[in-house]
């Protein structure tokens, strides 16, 4: 019984970590294929209070007005992407959790790039900067300078 105990506990701690879905009973479309493209939509949409969570997964009444109206228009027949266009239409880009590639969204989607780019360039920069030169590259002391060391070194001590 003692080793039944922890793993119960574990599986209890697995289930309650799966992500909890907002979706209401009442949302649900009957048809499953319909339901599927909803949930997959509503995945890619950003709930408008919460703003880092997908309408999906937001409790917030606008984000259940968006599941609402997404399953709305997919049963009025709409594609998938006449209705993320309808909504992007309406609510503007920031509806998207992932922004679509455009000339507006450039800096957007090239800033990691640049970034990451010129990390790169500074590192290296910085390597050859502290790159110390080998002891057999320095040319050997001339006379002169083997008499000028020595007269020094005998001056401090």
């Amino acid at each position: 019984m003692r080793r039944i105990a922890p793993l119960a506990a574990l599986m209890m701690a697995l289930t309650l970590a799966a992500p909890a879905r907002a979706v209401l009973p009442g949302e649900r479309l009957a048809d499953p294929a319909l339901e599927q493209r909803a949930r997959t939509l509503s995945q890619d949409l950003r709930c408008l209070v919460c703003q880092n969570q997908s309408i999906d997964d937001s409790d917030a009444p606008l984000a259940r007005d968006l599941r609402v109206l997404v399953r709305e228009r997919l049963k009025a027949g709409d594609s998938d992407s006449q209705v993320m266009d309808f909504l992007v239409a309406r609510y503007g880009e920031f509806v998207l959790l992932r922004p679509r590639f455009a000339w507006h969204t450039l800096v957007l989607w090239g800033a990691p790039i640049l970034f990451l780019a010129g990390g790169g360039i500074y590192l290296l920069l910085a390597v050859r900067r502290r790159r110390v030169t080998p002891a057999s590259a320095v040319a050997p002391l001339s006379e002169e300078e083997k008499a000028r060391l020595a007269a020094a070194l005998k001056a401090e001590g």
